[in-house]
C-alpha cells in the first residue's frame, strides 16, 4: 500500500512537471520567435528559432548605430526611436509615482478621518469610474486646449498635459488602497502616536511599508497601462519629438510594413525590456508582503 501511494505521488508529480513544460513552451515559444526576428538580417517572419542569418542590423537601427548593410550603404535610422523610448518611461515613471502619492494621501484621510462629506465623496468617486475615457477624448483635448493657453506646459502636445489626464485614473486607486487601509487596525498608529510620532510619521513609517503589496501592484498597473497606451498619446501628442514609444513604434511600422518586421521585432523585445524589469525588481515585494500580518501577537 505504501509502495502504492508512493508511485502514484511520483506519477501525480511527474504529470504536473509536464503540464507546467507544456505551459512554459507555449508562453516562451512567441517571445523566442520575435527575438529571431529580430536578430534576422532579412527580417523573415520563416525564420526558425536560430535564424541562419545571424545579424544585429535590426537592433543597430533601433538603437540609431550607423552600420553598414549589404549592398555596402552606410545605414542611419531617421527616426528618434530611442527618444520615444525616453518619452514613454518619463510618463511612466511619473505617471505612477504621483498616481501613488495623490491615491496613498487621499485614501488614508478617508480611511482614517471623519470630516463632513467623506461619504459624497466616496460616491462620487466612485461614480467618476464608471465612465470609459473613450467617452471624454474629446473633452480632454478641449480641456488642454484650454488649459495650454494659460499654461503652456499643460497643453496639446506636451508630456505634462498627458501626464494630467492619466492622473484621471485616480479614484480607482483611491477605492484600491482605502480597502486596503481599512484592514489594518488603527492600533498601530495609536502605538505610535503613543512614542510620540505624529499622523504623518505614523503614516509615513508604519503605514506604508506595510503597505508594499498594494502599492506595488498599482505601481506596476499605472506603469504598463501608460507605457502601452496608444490612443491618448496618438489624439494628445502631435511633434515626432514628443511621441511616446508605442505611437511612434506605430507611425516607423505603418510607413513600410512589409520590409521592416526584423526592425518591428527588435523595438517590441525592446520595449519590453522595462516592463519586464520593473516587475522582476518589485515581484518580491508583492509576494512577501503579503505573508506578513499588521499585528505582532
Amino acid at each position: 500500500m505504501r509502495q502504492y501511494i508512493y508511485k502514484k505521488k511520483n506519477l501525480d508529480q511527474l504529470l504536473s512537471h509536464l503540464i507546467l513544460i507544456a505551459i512554459g513552451i507555449v508562453v516562451l515559444l512567441p517571445i523566442v520567435l520575435v527575438i529571431s526576428v529580430s536578430l534576422s538580417k532579412g527580417g523573415s517572419l520563416k525564420t526558425g528559432l536560430i535564424p541562419d542569418d545571424l545579424s544585429l542590423d535590426n537592433w543597430r537601427y533601433i538603437l540609431g548605430i550607423p552600420y553598414v548593410n549589404s549592398l555596402g550603404e552606410n545605414v542611419v535610422s531617421p527616426y528618434p526611436i530611442m527618444l520615444w523610448l525616453f518619452n514613454s518611461l518619463k510618463v511612466s515613471v511619473v505617471s505612477a509615482v504621483l498616481m501613488l502619492t495623490f491615491s496613498t494621501t487621499a485614501a488614508y484621510s478617508l480611511s482614517r478621518f471623519k470630516f463632513k462629506g467623506k461619504e459624497s465623496s466616496l460616491i462620487f468617486l466612485m461614480v467618476m469610474q464608471m465612465f470609459p475615457n473613450m467617452m471624454a477624448m474629446v473633452a480632454f483635448y478641449f480641456m488642454l486646449d484650454f488649459i495650454g493657453q494659460g499654461i503652456p506646459a499643460l497643453g496639446i502636445d506636451t508630456h505634462w498635459g498627458l501626464i494630467l489626464i492619466y492622473l484621471g485614473g485616480t479614484p480607482f486607486n483611491i477605492w484600491l488602497l482605502k480597502g486596503y487601509f481599512d484592514t489594518l487596525p488603527k492600533s498601530i498608529e495609536e502605538s505610535a502616536r503613543m512614542d510620540g510620532c505624529t499622523h504623518f510619521q505614523a503614516f509615513y513609517k508604519i503605514v506604508l511599508p506595510l503597505c508594499t503589496p498594494i502599492l506595488s501592484v498599482i505601481g506596476l498597473l499605472t506603469f504598463i497601462s501608460t507605457f502601452s497606451d496608444f490612443i491618448l498619446p496618438s489624439i494628445l501628442l502631435k511633434s515626432q519629438n514628443q511621441m511616446t514609444f508605442a505611437v511612434g513604434i506605430q507611425i516607423f511600422v505603418s510607413e513600410s510594413f512589409a520590409s521592416r518586421w526584423g526592425q518591428f521585432a527588435a523595438a517590441s523585445v525592446l520595449g519590453a525590456l522595462p516592463v519586464s524589469l520593473l516587475f522582476f525588481s518589485i515581484h518580491k515585494y508583492i509576494v512577501n508582503g503579503l505573508s506578513h500580518g499588521g499585528v505582532k501577537g
